[in-house]
């Protein structure tokens, strides 16, 4: 009878631990996408301290940039007129925690698309062709990355960065004044310690874009661009996003949106953007 009762026993302690494996399976596997059709609604994380792309304006509160715009047109284009984006302020820190915990839905928050970051995230197609550039006073000299490759040419950049690779690898006699941020780097690029400022070229754009003495030259000598991401396996998701960012692309929506945010930042080049 012991037996019999420790064997049952055993057999229920079983049975429990496959309904929970069970259960937290299906609750891992939401389809975001039925979720989000179903309440005509996604909701995006977001920057809400970038310029052009996601940056709150303090007149109405909003956020607003690009990023919010691309989000909008998206889940309109998926969902009809009256869907709804909702909008969450991520840093790079907590998007990916946020998509994990199904507290966001997806992300539009100038993320570029890496390796590493599509192991454990699905993303669109890029949506904007951003990549590593140079930011110069008006009247420069410095056209392009070769210009910077000479000795003794001090270039600024945001410490711990891979912009401070890429200057390394692609102009090696140039010397990187490495700064905490991106506000002490282009401070030390006015006081003139030196020649100019690299980094993403969305962030130099949007310092372009408040200060109009400078402009950002040479186009991207590096190629990482921006993808919208979901939770990994939400490829309907992904896959309906991707559809809707050709349909955007197509009707003009897109070329109208980036035309109303960089049209007139001296040294943007609309093609480099779509591609």
């Amino acid at each position: 009878m012991a037996k019999l009762l420790k064997k049952t026993l055993g057999l229920l302690v079983l049975m429990m631990a496959v309904f929970t494996l069970t259960s937290c399976g299906q609750s891992s596997q939401t389809n975001v996408y039925q979720n989000s059709k179903e309440a005509k609604k996604i909701v995006w994380g977001v920057k809400s301290d970038t310029k052009l792309f996601g940056l709150v304006n303090i007149k109405n509160g909003k956020t607003e940039g690009f990023d919010i715009d691309i989000a909008k047109a998206i889940t309109k284009k998926m969902f009809g007129k009256d869907a709804k984006a909702e909008f969450v302020a991520t840093t790079a820190k907590t998007k990916v925690p946020l998509l994990k915990n199904n507290s966001i839905d997806a992300v539009a928050a100038t993320m570029t698309i890496t390796p590493e970051r599509k192991k454990i995230l699905d993303f669109t197609k890029p949506y904007f062709g951003a990549g590593q550039s140079i930011l110069v006073k008006k009247g420069s000299s410095i056209k392009g990355i070769n210009d910077l490759n000479k000795k003794g040419t001090q270039v600024m950049a945001v410490k711990g960065t891979t912009a401070v690779d890429n200057i390394h690898k692609y102009a090696p006699k140039a010397k990187v004044l490495e700064l905490d941020d991106y506000a002490q780097a282009f401070s030390a690029l006015k006081s003139g310690q030196g020649i100019a400022m690299t980094t993403d070229n969305g962030i130099l754009f949007g310092i372009a874009k408040e200060n109009p003495n400078y402009q950002v030259v040479g186009g991207a000598f590096t190629n990482e661009p921006y993808g919208l991401a979901v939770d990994k396996g939400q490829t309907e998701m992904r896959d309906h996003m991707n559809k809707a960012l050709d349909e955007i692309k197509a009707d003009g929506t897109y070329t109208k949106l980036v035309k109303k945010w960089f049209g007139s930042i001296p040294g943007f080049d609309l093609k480099e953007a779509e591609e």
